[in-house]
């Protein structure tokens, strides 16, 4: 298979000229950001990052970070992209689970995120402009880099992390031959192209980041870079549409879209978008409250976990939808999905089932977790020789046309703002506080249909604020995994086996409980 890299280099050649990224302030056409991408990946190749090396990127969001991913990949490495906004001991975290030996970073971003010297430290601050850096006079015409590595579809691309009930993030290792296939299928099957003028949403750190990036890019359309604070307001959000003719978001949650749509003007300031593509959480919601007529272009649902290369399967929603059901479509190219039961096989049609996922996009599993691996990542049968299938712990049956009906978690992870959530994590740090002795976090809906987190606490707490308990979960987690509320309980109800009753404390607890400082 092509790579998704390749293509975006013969864009380079075919249409040298054409708008690549669009930042504030600076253009860069398809000949200028092949440079670039080359340039760098001489200095990360001559710096020692060669095939199945992790490099770690720290880098604020904008042009440069979207050349790092790209060069790391061109010079052979794979890449570990950090949301530099997280808490320093979570960035650490991640560097160490991921197994990065090199930092590509600039001093400043690198002393505000804390990060200490991993191996070999790539600093840009340190290098100069991007045509005095070593190895810049080999760079050849457009199209024709002096890097050529030998790759194969089964090196490692990159290393994404998810919640992980031991407190410490998950490390997810995704093969080249499932980002390639995807990135191809995204630009592909959701109908983009040079016409086509994305913006860029979720946030650096995160896997829907590199969707939201290169597969404009793989189309020879641009890509839109926007600083992070004007996407989170509805006002500055719109204008961004207007003013960059912005006609594609690959990646919104559906609670962000039900907040677009209900702001003033709504329908006159989402209808330029003609390909919107949501996932993260549950859609119905967002079809329930009528908001589908406000995208006049098409809207689809994707499904699937990080441990799958993003996704797994897609439903392309129509005009008039179904807001009874949440459906997630059926397989992308490349993956295959089987409904299993508990013994492993497959489910008979109309039962429900645990998703289980096969195909390119299965990720080679856990980095130092081989336990958690087999349990998750079985013997593909439907495969080839090798081939394992990826059990999801989300649960569906077969409608209509084979349309997936999805139906919740076994488990207890959930969906906050789109980012899946292990509450066991929160947990554990809040135990980690000294007068906690007991910590148990459910997820609850508020009166809008949306899921926050509510942590229930023993302990001697009465000189502890939840400030101060914000303040202690704030130094190792991100803010979606912050608790909206603390409930403070003489003892954590049990069921007649021990284990803690989770029920009685959803039924005794006010959704407001805990929310004073």
């Amino acid at each position: 298979m092509v790579s998704f890299l390749d293509t975006v280099r013969a864009h380079a050649v075919r249409t040298p000229e054409a708008t690549a990224l669009r930042a504030p302030g600076r253009t860069i056409s398809y000949r200028g950001l092949d440079a670039w991408i080359d340039r760098l990946a001489h200095v990360l190749t001559d710096r020692g990052i060669v095939r199945e090396r992790v490099c770690a990127i720290a880098l604020e969001p904008g042009p440069e970070s979207v050349v790092a991913v790209a060069a790391v990949l061109r010079a052979g490495g794979a890449f570990l992209t950090l949301d530099v906004t997280q808490p320093p001991a979570r960035l650490a975290a991640m560097v160490r689970s991921g197994g990065a030996t090199a930092l590509l970073t600039r001093g400043t971003v690198r002393g505000h995120a804390g990060l200490m010297a991993q191996g070999t430290v790539i600093d840009l601050d340190e290098l100069g402009e991007p045509d005095s850096w070593d190895g810049s006079h080999r760079v050849r015409a457009a199209g024709t880099p002096a890097v050529r590595p030998e790759v194969s579809g089964r090196q490692l691309a990159y290393v994404s992390h998810t919640s992980g009930s031991t407190g410490t993030p998950n490390a997810v290792l995704i093969e080249r031959a499932g980002l390639d296939s995807y990135l191809h299928f995204v630009a592909r099957d959701y109908g983009l192209g040079p016409h086509t003028v994305a913006l860029q949403v979720a946030p650096l750190g995160y896997d829907a980041s590199i969707r939201d990036t290169f597969a404009p890019l793989v189309a020879g359309g641009t890509v839109v870079l926007a600083e992070r604070s004007t996407l989170l307001r509805a006002d500055s959000f719109a204008e961004i549409l207007r003013r960059e003719g912005v006609d594609t978001l690959l990646s919104v949650t559906p609670s962000f879209l039900t907040f677009l749509a209900q702001q003033d003007r709504a329908e006159e300031r989402l209808g330029g978008l003609r390909t919107v593509v949501a996932s993260g959480e549950s859609l119905l919601p967002f079809l329930s409250s009528g908001s589908r007529r406000l995208l006049p272009g098409s809207l689809v649902n994707q499904y699937g976990p990080t441990e799958c290369t993003m996704t797994a399967t897609r439903y392309a929603v129509p005009p008039e939808p179904d807001t009874t059901t949440d459906l997630i479509g059926t397989a992308i190219d490349g993956m295959t999905v089987t409904l299993t039961g508990p013994d492993g096989r497959e489910t008979p049609p109309g039962e429900v089932g645990e998703i289980t996922l096969g195909g390119i996009g299965v990720a080679r599993g856990y980095r130092g977790r081989p336990e958690l691996t087999a349990d998750r990542f079985r013997p593909d049968p439907g495969g080839p020789p090798g081939a394992r299938a990826y059990g999801t712990g989300d649960l569906a049956r077969v409608g209509q046309h084979g349309v997936l009906e999805y139906l919740g978690r076994s488990d207890r992870q959930v969906k906050i703002r789109g980012y899946r959530v292990d509450p066991a994590e929160i947990e554990g740090v809040l135990l980690s506080h000294p007068r906690v002795t007991g910590a148990v976090v459910t997820a609850e809906p508020d009166e809008r249909g949306k899921t926050f987190l509510q942590a229930h606490v023993t302990g001697s707490l009465d000189a502890v604020t939840n400030a101060e308990l914000r303040r202690h979960l704030a130094r190792t987690l991100p803010p979606h995994m912050m608790p909206r509320g603390f409930q403070r309980i003489e003892r954590l109800p049990t069921t007649r086996t021990g284990k803690t009753d989770r029920a009685a404390l959803l039924a005794r607890a006010p959704q407001s409980a805990g929310r004073t400082p």
